[in-house]
């Protein structure tokens, strides 16, 4: 069951998909609702690559968005 209420404790991060094995850019530790705060002020590009890792998942930042 994924972790998505507000207050829960999140990564946000960017995979580069381009460098060879891939390479997390962590962008943010905390809330969520802030993290999507920040993925959403990210270039649309960018978002492409970003993830919410929580306590138990892995989410594409895109599909919470939309979801």
């Amino acid at each position: 069951m994924r972790t998505t209420y507000s207050e829960a404790s999140v990564r946000l991060y960017h995979l580069d998909s381009e460098t060879e094995g891939g390479a997390a850019t962590t962008l943010f530790y905390g809330p969520l609702s802030e993290a999507m705060q920040i993925g959403a002020q990210q270039p649309e590009e960018l978002q492409q690559g970003l993830y919410i890792a929580t306590d138990n998942d892995v989410v594409a930042f895109l599909d919470l968005l939309e979801g």
